[in-house]
């Protein structure tokens, strides 16, 4: 298999995926943040909205949808979510994306239906993950088809790279 290339610096994303700068907006009361809109281009349909979370260096995944896009924004805590584009007919096949989303870069990720994603959490307290999947889970027949997160073919090492 020939090595990933990985994209930190979202100079190459994965075909479908697009990221969007969340708005913080404060005041003496608290905090506002808008995650997605349904005027936006980022949008494409609603299905549902759920909260998961992932405690301190947890890891959830890997697993991807064949119909359902996911929308992925942090509200608290930090999370690196990572994305392997393995579509056959993909112009981005064999790409992986990392993405760190949370209180120190608030941002919404659109994942596509068919790219693998999980996501860690990386802070010191537990992450606080907000999704807006395109469709509703069907509980008797979901969407949703799971991978090892260590024991696979994807070419990513879930450890910590220090420097």
């Amino acid at each position: 298999m020939e090595p990933a290339r990985h994209s930190q610096d979202m100079s190459r994303l994965i075909a479908g995926v697009q990221v969007k700068r969340l708005k913080m907006i404060p005041d003496e009361r608290g905090r506002l943040m808008e995650i997605l809109r349904c005027d936006e281009p980022i949008f494409g349909k609603f299905g549902q909205v759920y909260m998961t979370t992932a405690y301190p260096g947890v890891v959830k995944g890997w697993h991807y949808h064949k119909v359902q896009q996911d929308n992925f924004a942090v509200v608290s805590g930090m999370l690196k979510l990572v994305l392997y584009d393995d579509r056959e007919d993909s112009e981005t096949r064999g790409e992986i994306n990392e993405f760190f989303l949370g209180i120190h870069n608030p941002i919404l990720v659109k994942v596509p239906a068919g790219v693998l994603h999980g996501f860690k959490g990386i802070s010191e307290t537990e992450a606080i993950v907000v999704n807006i999947p395109t469709e509703p889970y069907h509980h008797a027949d979901p969407d949703e088809y799971r991978i090892d997160p260590h024991i696979n073919d994807v070419p990513y090492d879930w450890d910590r790279r220090d420097g």
